[in-house]
């Protein structure tokens, strides 16, 4: 095998034995590699987010997180079904158990409110996530990236619920590069501009960069990057949103394969070659010169790539900027290097 992805449980496990069989076969001339496995990742755990009630002592009194201090208290779990923005619902805590019934609670600003941990997931901690309410109210491809979002797969990563909504807003702002409130498609024929190719293009490269080195979390930004950059364009254009779609199609397939019916395509987006960028539309026309004045970085200045130096020169000058350096005295030289810096001499 190439790869193998496992929890760290597999490595005590299922690796163990994969292996020993594995050696044997060899051992006895019957396979040609001694170990099974070319490259082993260990996925991280998503850990729960736990909150907290403080219990006054010997009372069934309960004291808000920030008020906890003044008693001596002692902390226990609490279900995290009934615990919004670390706000507890008192009602639903009297009725969660049944020795809570007559519970009191002393509030800060009329609120009671939750301290939290990062643990384990775990039923004794009141902390599981049950994914079928996230999808129902989200859908499974907004679960699907905010897991993916969460940080590197190695990594043990804490759950937070309310992340979550990030991820959801991203994937309505997405649909609406395609349709408009009512649900009426926007896609046009039109040829997309320089600008519009190149944020594609960027997000295609840094994309599939990403796959290959497993570094899912970054490859989620770099969507919400260029979708961010296609909707300040006002981009509705088939050469660009198609391509798109595509891409997002691995880690958004519901979401992505909803996309290209409803935009009048009869084969399943899963039969699309993977777009692949054009170095040509990531070239840049333009080069920002860190503009100096006697050795030290007094601003910046965009210019072409290709500008002649004495004109260079002369847009330093004329520059607003460059009036308070020069204090009305002209350059004893003007130093250029093409495509990196310029130093002004005064």
């Amino acid at each position: 095998m190439d790869l193998y992805i496992g929890g760290d449980e597999h490595g005590t496990g299922h690796l163990i034995y994969a292996r020993f069989w594995s050696m044997f076969l060899y051992d006895l001339g019957l396979t040609c590699e001694e170990e099974p496995f070319k490259k082993l990742i260990n996925q991280g755990k998503i850990q729960g987010r736990s909150s907290l009630v403080y219990r006054i002592k010997n009372t069934n009194k309960f004291v808000s997180y920030n008020l906890r201090k003044e008693y001596d208290t002692a902390a226990q779990h609490v279900d995290i079904s009934i615990v919004e923005n670390d706000e507890l619902d008192i009602e639903a805590f009297r009725q969660w158990q049944p020795d809570l019934k007559d519970a009191e609670f002393i509030l800060e600003d009329g609120k009671y409110i939750c301290g939290w941990e990062i643990e384990k997931m775990s039923k004794s901690k009141h902390n599981v996530v049950n994914p079928d309410e996230l999808i129902e109210q989200y859908g499974a491809d907004t679960l699907r990236i905010y897991e993916m979002f969460l940080g590197p797969l190695e990594h043990h990563k804490p759950w937070d619920t309310k992340g979550i909504e990030g991820v959801f807003r991203f994937l309505k702002k997405m649909w609406r590069l395609y349709f408009d409130m009512d649900g009426n498609l926007l896609l046009t024929d039109e040829q997309p501009d320089k600008s519009e190719l190149k944020s594609l293009h960027q997000a295609i490269k840094k994309v599939r960069q990403d796959i290959e080195r497993f570094s899912f979390n970054t490859a989620v930004s770099t969507f919400m990057i260029c979708v961010n950059e296609l909707t300040d364009l006002k981009c509705h254009k088939k050469a660009i949103l198609e391509p798109l779609a595509v891409l997002i199609s691995p880690y958004a397939p519901h979401f992505a394969e909803e996309l290209w019916r409803q935009t009048g395509h009869e084969n399943s987006i899963e039969y699309e070659p993977y777009p692949e960028h054009n170095e040509k539309y990531l070239e840049e026309s333009t080069f920002t010169y860190p503009v100096s004045f006697n050795g030290k970085m007094r601003f910046k200045l965009e210019l072409p790539k290709d500008m002649a130096r004495q004109e260079i020169e002369k847009q330093v000058l004329e520059a607003h900027e460059s009036e308070k350096w020069l204090a009305g005295k002209a350059p004893k030289k003007i130093i250029v290097v093409p495509n990196k810096i310029i130093n002004v001499v005064v």
